[in-house]
């Protein structure tokens, strides 16, 4: 199995989310609302929204990184013209988000989102701060891996996927159950970036690539 069951007691989340009983999938003709749902274009997107460290009067505080990769089907072809949203902790991490109220410091010049499209290679490109690891109260002494959180959109709302995409080497990672709810190893692997030099910019940030693949890069189902 590539993705996370729906029910993974150990991400105890998924113990009230999970579904009960099967799913029943209604018969849709092609006027459904997957047709017929807003599709996103070029004017939806802002200067700055793929540089989560521009916007606001100041500099962020934590590590400057550059994460990119690209969007690819399952035969490997780019996906141009794809929405990719983000959005993660800050470097003490702590989320810009009345639900996080643990006692790390909130930084006035990181809210932590981000978005833009793909290119014609499949490519995006964002600049950011490199998540802090926080406790989640999942069971005792609980730590999620620094991780960003991926939305990709197709051409309507109701073509989204979401994932994480976590840091090489991180000790958590035996730890986490969300992580470890993915039964195989090389699946898990597929979500961790790799450091990159050529993506590096000297004396500025360190450079991570990670490429989305539909259909093999694991997805969230819960």
């Amino acid at each position: 199995m590539t993705h996370p069951p729906y029910l993974s007691p150990d991400y105890r989340s998924t113990v009230l989310r999970a579904p009960a009983r099967d799913l029943v999938m209604p018969k849709l003709g092609p006027d459904s609302v997957e047709l017929t749902s807003p599709v996103f274009g070029h004017h939806e997107l802002g200067r700055l929204d793929e540089d989560l460290t521009r916007r606001h009067a100041g500099e962020p505080l934590g590590e400057r990184i550059i994460v990119t990769g690209r969007v690819l089907d399952g035969a490997g072809r780019p996906v141009p013209d794809a929405l990719v949203e983000v959005w993660q902790a800050n470097a003490a991490g702590r989320y810009a988000h009345l639900g996080d109220q643990h006692p790390a410091p909130l930084d006035p010049n990181f809210t932590g989102a981000g978005r833009c499209l793909t290119g014609a290679d499949g490519r995006y490109r964002f600049v950011t701060i490199k998540p802090g690891a926080y406790p989640w109260r999942n069971h005792p002494n609980a730590w999620r891996p620094a991780h960003i959180h991926f939305s990709v959109f197709g051409t309507a709302f109701t073509q989204r996927l979401v994932t994480q995409m976590y840091f090489p080497g991180d000790p958590l990672f035996a730890y986490d159950p969300i992580f470890q709810s993915i039964p195989d190893v090389k699946a898990r692997e597929r979500l961790v970036s790799r450091f990159d030099m050529d993506t590096t910019e000297p004396e500025w940030a360190l450079g991570y690539q990670w490429d989305i693949v539909l259909g093999d890069t694991p997805m969230e189902t819960t």
